[in-house]
């Protein structure tokens, strides 16, 4: 159990008032039986047919119907367990998931049983909008009324785009691609979202924020921001440019290499190494662009760092009442 209370991330042994943390993400499949019912979890309601997600299931089994993010997720749990207790805290670090075991219901039930009542939990998406901030909320309580009057209290940290830890990482990474590309147009990409979701969120603004202060923190002047992962119907209106498209526009303006940093995804799962390290790279290779793809913050020192200090520390302004709305 943690030790005795306190709000200084910097004071040793010390542990604000909670009593566990929960990292709470998307879910992805473990194997190829795991890949139908998780991608009918992750389109419930929207009237989408079998046979449409069956061509997005061959994505999955193109890696043996494996998702790496739950994978990614264990290996972030084990760095931030490992980063509390050199700060001399012990929590217990529990995981949900919205679409794939560990379902957070059951991860809720879990810490009920365990007899913890109060938590701080960690999304791990970086920036604000319905599917990616207030959705994880509704989530989290809908799987608090299913378990009971019993469940603990989950205080939801908010988005972290612009903490330091999260830029550092990032910054880290593309300076280590902008060595061996050091001319390079950047293009950082983001999950795209009906332009709709986009106008009740501040996603684009802070993508576009954290997007200049990372470019700036490595010197890469010429850079851009586009959208992958589009899953809805064409007549629907989503952000662009494509990075397809962007990867177009790049090579008819004369260049010859590219950097993809994936700076709207914090680990490397199925988004990032098939639409990018496959779809993206392929079109690269056929445009005659180098394709060179800066890897997500992952288990990064400062980004585990980050964790630990918001988890610690003060509770961070929460999101206004009315972001991020369907």
């Amino acid at each position: 159990m943690p030790t005795a209370p306190s709000n200084d991330p910097a004071q040793p042994g010390s542990a604000p008032e909670f009593e566990a943390i929960l990292l709470v993400s998307f879910g992805g499949p473990e194997g190829p039986d795991d890949v139908m019912p998780f991608l009918r979890n992750v389109t419930r309601g929207r009237g989408i047919g079998d046979e449409r997600l069956a061509a997005v299931a061959e994505h999955y089994h193109l890696f043996g119907g494996v998702s790496p993010i739950n994978q990614c997720n264990r290996d972030l749990i084990a760095a931030l367990a490992e980063k509390l207790a050199e700060r001399g805290v012990e929590l217990p670090v529990y995981w949900g998931n919205r679409n794939w075991s560990p379902m957070l219901a059951d991860t809720v039930a879990q810490m009920r049983d365990d007899g913890i009542s109060r938590a701080v939990g960690f999304v791990t998406s970086a920036f604000g909008s319905y599917s990616g901030c207030r959705q994880y909320s509704e989530d989290i309580e809908r799987a608090r009324n299913a378990v009971g009057p019993d469940a603990p209290t989950i205080r939801k940290l908010p988005p972290f785009w612009d903490q330091e830890g999260f830029l550092a990482a990032m910054a880290d990474h593309l300076a280590a691609a902008r060595q061996t590309e050091p001319n390079a147009p950047v293009v950082f990409t983001a999950h795209s979202i009906p332009d709709t979701m986009a106008a009740t969120a501040p996603y684009v603004g802070q993508l576009n924020e954290a997007c200049g202060r990372v470019a700036a923190r490595t010197g890469a002047s010429q850079w851009s921001l586009a959208y992958q992962s589009r899953s809805g119907p064409p007549q629907v209106p989503w952000l662009g440019p494509d990075i397809g498209d962007e990867l177009d526009r790049l090579a008819d303006c004369g260049a010859d290499a590219v950097i993809v940093v994936p700076i709207g995804f914090v680990a490397d799962h199925m988004e990032v190494i098939y639409d990018l390290d496959t779809e993206a790279r392929q079109r690269a290779n056929i445009l005659g662009l180098r394709f060179t793809r800066v890897s997500t913050v992952g288990t990064h020192p400062a980004f585990v760092k980050m964790i630990a200090e918001l988890v610690l520390g003060p509770p961070p302004t929460p999101c206004p009442a009315d972001c991020c709305l369907r």
